[in-house]
């Protein structure tokens, strides 16, 4: 799995191209009820250095299954939130977003020099159980805030902090060496 960089048209369309779809903005939120975005967005957002955001790909070749944000960065505070969409949907439940997620956290621990990445979710999506794969911590519920077809839901608040995930790939890379 690679995660690609958007650096060419196709790949910022791409990008926008999922996250138009409804069965994947309506568990997002961009900020001030954004749920869609433009390439044009996607592009103003990462040279303001606000998002870092990367296409990834399967094992087997370089065709982009999906996307994985960094959101909120606020590099004082060492903080960012993460996000993913599986594109294709060919590809979900079999590890890719998972794998994705931990990438784009090595990277904001790493290269960023982030000290605490956090997530929401909505309730009922599923992406709860990777959280736990990922060794995030439940952390709060915020009642009633994201609505779906008229219907309010919940977010789960999660977050982990640099230490926590760097224990992660110790303990994954000693599983399998």
């Amino acid at each position: 799995m690679e995660l690609l960089p958007l650096d060419t048209p196709e790949r910022f369309n791409l990008a926008a191209q999922w996250l138009a779809q409804k069965e994947n903005y309506q568990w997002l939120d961009f900020g001030d009820g954004r749920q869609t975005v433009s390439p044009e967005w996607l592009k103003i957002s990462m040279q303001r250095g606000s998002v870092v955001l990367r296409l990834f790909t399967r094992a087997a070749d370089e065709r982009p299954i999906g996307s994985v944000a960094l959101g909120n960065i606020n590099r004082q505070f060492k903080t960012a939130n993460i996000w993913v969409v599986v594109g294709d949907k060919s590809y979900l439940a079999r590890g890719y977003a998972t794998r994705a997620s931990s990438k784009m956290m090595t990277l904001g621990f790493s290269e960023l020099g982030l000290h605490a990445i956090h997530t929401w979710i909505v309730e009922h999506n599923p992406s709860v159980r990777m959280t736990k794969r990922l060794n995030f911590h439940f952390i709060g519920r915020q009642r009633q805030c994201h609505w779906i077809d008229g219907r309010a839901y919940d977010r789960l608040w999660f977050d982990l902090l640099s230490t926590e995930h760097q224990e992660m790939l110790d303990v994954t890379h000693r599983r399998t060496a």
